[in-house]
């Protein structure tokens, strides 16, 4: 049956169980959520930030600056001495320089915020713990994309970048895992209702004497979105279950996207 936005399907307690998860920028909006959720189906977490979080989080929450090898480091030896071993990695974090100007304008400091932030992140990560996944025969990589790799906004042309050469790593890094028994797969979000949008649309109901739900509905009208409103970060995190779970186990080197139609091509 077809849930209903801002519901959730029932989730398998233990559908994971056993299993253990590390998710990188995870304090707020999509790895806060797809965190919870991997929580819910049963896995053991290890969460990480830049920032600590100002409320609760799931799991073990790790404080590390995944944009630095030193921070890298830190967080796959904090996450192996709690886990154990890491069989599910979501590698979330990302940075994002805007520049209204344009793309002339983006420096060679903004180009290497972005892709340290929204690549070598994964890359180092990655890194570290797909040889124990390979030891072990077993595992899922999940990177987060975005559908700014396919189309990129002029005050983000660094950022777009970075998500395209992620996408393009993974499809690679895919062919050189399956053979060890580990899939890798990316999930490129679309427009997500995440804290900074919700306020964006709260002020647009008030300033036009609508409801949340209008406003959601006349944003999505502009955005040109077929199923008529942005994602939520549940919709996100359930993809990635998806991807961490047995159910997926045929499905690797695959990019997912989940924009509620928004982009126009295949």
């Amino acid at each position: 049956m077809t849930q209903p936005p801002g519901t959730q399907a029932a989730v398998d307690p233990r559908e994971l169980a056993g299993r253990r998860a590390l998710v990188t920028g995870a304090t707020r909006g999509l790895g806060a959520a797809i965190a919870a959720r991997l929580e819910a189906a049963g896995a053991r977490v290890v969460t990480s930030a830049r920032h600590a979080a100002d409320g609760p989080v799931a799991g073990t929450f790790v404080q590390a600056d995944v944009s630095t090898a030193d921070g890298v480091r830190r967080l796959a030896e904090a996450a192996l001495d709690h886990l154990g071993g890491v069989d599910v990695l979501v590698d979330n974090a990302g940075a994002q320089t805007r520049v209204p100007d344009g793309v002339l304008a983006l420096t060679d400091e903004d180009w290497l915020n972005d892709l340290s932030g929204s690549l070598l992140s994964a890359v180092r990560l990655d890194r570290a713990l797909l040889p124990g996944m390979f030891a072990r025969g077993h595992g899922s990589v999940i990177h987060i994309g975005s559908n700014a790799a396919r189309w990129p906004q002029p005050a983000a042309v660094a950022y777009a970048a970075a998500k395209a050469a992620l996408h393009a790593y993974s499809k690679g890094l895919a062919n050189e895992a399956a053979p060890h028994g580990v899939r890798v797969n990316v999930v490129s979000p679309g427009v997500i209702e995440t804290s900074g949008l919700t306020q964006r649309l709260a002020a647009l109901a008030a300033e036009h004497g609508g409801d949340l739900d209008a406003a959601r509905a006349e944003f999505a009208r502009t955005f040109a979105i077929p199923l008529g409103r942005p994602g939520t970060p549940e919709d996100i995190a359930e993809t990635v279950a998806f991807l961490a779970s047995d159910r997926a186990r045929y499905t690797t080197g695959t990019v997912q996207v989940v924009d509620g139609g928004l982009l126009s091509t295949l």
